[in-house]
């Protein structure tokens, strides 16, 4: 009889292609769409459980107003108005009787099952931690009590960093740590390769976009503002910012920069490895993160990355002025200005830095490598005995 494995995770990329890697084995996977977005059209070999909340009552005048003003009343009269996600979870859990639940994130896809799993405490919970899950929340008075109630019960944990499984045993994890794997798995290599310009012949500068709670972006801006005022890098270089928020495109649009930039959804995954691969520098910057992908993504594109390092994670892969530049401090302009112009002088410290960061890509990102990784984790969770 195959095992069953039930996924918990909002849609994106990143989920996408981890459940990628359990394409062709004997396993019968589920995926609760715990947000209810929709059918994933990349995973038709998923049973998708989806389009779940059905109305108990027509919408009430005002209704709106609360789910975004007075949330914490919304919750408490929400499954009154239509299906909640512990009724369904409750269904699914009797129905399918799952070997493994697996969620993926904390804030959206942990919490909400927690108060039903409880009931079905026997059944293994792998809880893969992504971004800011732990680091971040866990310095919150009310959050950190919801992040150490569902450490209580995970069996297993999956995180794609040293820091966060840190955080975990000191928030009273006593279950499995099974590996650092990044969140999106690994990375087709030869492919990628494939769409590197050679590095002294490139002339982007690429920036991501992110302003929001951890995002910082609009302080790589200013620096590069100061960048842009000298006469040789405004004509050899190119700036694009990719992923933007609002924020962003209006500090850019407000101060009239000459800088291309791209919202969130204008470009797909092979838009932004192009990119990647025509870019001399990368850089991101954030008070908070885990491993970021697109960091990794500019291992892989030959791409000198210039990173902030949130709770030292990003030195876990890159060794500031050998393989990369780490951001210590996101909040200074001049610090991040004169990385960028460094990265732009030294041509040897970038091919240095590419040969360095090939072999990393060779030897932790290769998506076969991982895969395996990533099918013998269930394996060896599944022939545990609870």
């Amino acid at each position: 009889m195959k095992k069953k494995i039930l996924l918990i995770a909002m849609p994106s990329l990143h989920f996408i292609r981890w459940v990628s890697n359990l394409k062709n084995t004997n396993y019968e996977l589920y995926w609760f769409d715990i947000l209810n977005r929709g059918y994933i059209n990349e995973l038709p070999y998923v049973n998708q459980i989806t389009n779940w909340q059905k109305r108990k009552k027509s919408y009430i005048k005002g209704e709106y107003f609360l789910e975004k003003k007075v949330t914490s009343l919304y919750n408490s009269i929400s499954p009154l108005l239509k299906t909640s996600i512990d009724e369904k979870l409750l269904e699914i859990l009797e129905t399918l009787k799952p070997d493994l639940i697996h969620s993926f994130e904390m804030q959206n896809c942990s919490y909400p099952i927690l108060k039903t799993f409880k009931k079905f405490s026997h059944i293994k919970w792998l809880y893969s931690c992504w971004g800011s899950d732990m680091y971040y929340y866990s310095n919150n008075k009310k959050h950190k009590k919801r992040i150490i109630s569902v450490l209580q019960k995970i069996s297993h944990l999956h995180t794609d960093n040293k820091r966060d499984y840190t955080i975990a045993k000191q928030l009273g994890f006593k279950g499995k740590h099974v590996g650092i794997i990044p969140g999106g798995t690994g990375y087709d290599l030869k492919n990628m390769y494939e769409l590197r310009t050679p590095i002294l012949k490139r002339n982007i500068i690429l920036v991501k976009g992110y302003q929001h709670t951890f995002g910082r972006s609009i302080n790589v801006l200013k620096a590069l503002a100061g960048i842009l005022e000298i006469k040789k890098y405004k004509q050899a270089y190119s700036i694009i910012a990719f992923g933007c928020h609002k924020e962003t495109i209006d500090y850019i649009v407000k101060n009239k920069l000459k800088i291309k930039y791209y919202t969130r959804t204008e470009l797909s995954h092979d838009d932004l490895i192009y990119l990647f691969g025509k870019s001399r520098v990368y850089v991101g910057n954030s008070i908070s993160d885990g491993l970021p992908n697109t960091l990794l993504e500019a291992i892989v594109m030959n791409t000198f990355p210039i990173q902030s390092n949130p709770g030292r994670v990003t030195e876990e892969v890159i060794e500031h002025g050998v393989n990369g530049f780490l951001i210590n401090d996101p909040n200074n302009i001049k610090l991040i200005k004169n990385l960028i112009l460094k990265a732009l002088n030294d041509d040897n410290l970038i091919l240095k830095s590419a040969e360095l960061n090939q072999q990393l890509a060779e030897k932790k990102l290769d998506l076969e490598f991982n895969k395996q990784k990533v099918i013998k984790v269930y394996k060896n969770i599944i022939s545990e005995k609870r």
